[in-house]
């Protein structure tokens, strides 16, 4: 006998959400506030398809996003990342219409199979300094009156070490101490254990090669030119997502990522952006307010 499981009328799919009474309340201010940060800076508001040609393209693993077919059978998606389709649509659609270059968004994005995820994000088309943007996103979080822990990462520093060293960049994203330590690079150790910008010393730059010290560079003085205090460094961090390819940035609070954002490349031209995870703000002030 093949036994299924019911589905009962008031269930809602895994990784769905619902939000009512105090949660949605609390969703509404999070993006009240955050929306009028965002147009006081000069952004204007755009609202992109939820179905997508190109979704593939900014996604890591290909299997998390989930396929649909239009009309003439042509393979699409469904939402689950904003940033490649904004830039997109704006270059490729309303590049005649507009010139503005500073936009945001707040809309969800769906993964394989019933993921649903909530975000406000921004993006500055044709920017290739991060600071500006970075200082709006810890407005936001002022306004919510929360200070979660900023780290600060460069991307290409872990490419370097692959394309150059030999490394595995699994090891990287896994954050495989050990592993990374076993070839008997001096200076590795000294990458491995950096976290504070003020570690990254005029003699921790003469031992690194030189590809490297330039990226160092890049790293430190982005953390020594934004006003926020509860800051970390980690040089050795990747992300997993394929368009950030240089400075990077996340809001940690108790091991939950609130905000992720950097600098990357679109047909040759630098630009930058950042999302935040508005079910995990909800989650973090809604405990936080209820004491």
């Amino acid at each position: 006998m093949v036994l299924t499981k019911m589905v009962y009328e008031h269930e809602i799919p895994e990784g769905s959400k619902l939000y009512f009474s105090e949660t949605a309340k609390l969703k509404r201010e999070i993006e009240h506030k955050a929306s009028t940060i965002l147009q006081d800076e000069g952004f204007d508001e755009i609202v992109t398809p939820l179905f997508s040609y190109h979704q593939h393209q900014s996604i890591e693993d290909a299997r998390e996003v989930i396929r649909v077919n239009d009309t003439q059978n042509h393979q699409m998606t469904l939402r689950a990342d904003s940033t490649i389709d904004v830039v997109r649509i704006l270059e490729k659609r309303l590049g005649r219409n507009t010139d503005h270059k500073k936009w945001f968004y707040i809309q969800p994005v769906v993964r394989y199979p019933s993921t649903e995820t909530y975000q406000i994000g921004s993006e500055i088309i044709g920017e290739n300094k991060l600071r500006g943007l970075l200082g709006v996103a810890t407005k936001i979080f002022e306004s919510l009156e929360c200070q979660p822990l900023l780290q600060l990462s460069n991307i290409n520093i872990p490419k370097i070490l692959v394309k150059e060293f030999g490394f595995d960049l699994d090891l990287f994203k896994r954050i495989e101490v050990q592993a990374l330590r076993a070839k008997g690079l001096d200076w590795m150790d000294d990458l491995v254990y950096l976290n504070k910008a003020d570690q990254i010393t005029d003699e921790l730059l003469e031992k690194v090669p030189a590809s490297i010290k330039v990226e160092l560079l890049k790293l430190k003085e982005l953390a020594e030119t934004i006003s926020y205090e509860n800051v970390v460094v980690a040089p050795l961090y990747y992300a997993k997502m394929r368009y950030y390819d240089e400075l990077f940035f996340r809001f940690i609070h108790e091991n939950k990522v609130l905000s992720r954002g950097g600098k990357y490349l679109n047909d040759g031209a630098s630009s930058v952006g950042f999302a935040l995870y508005t079910d995990e703000l909800i989650e973090i002030i809604h405990m936080k307010r209820r004491g």
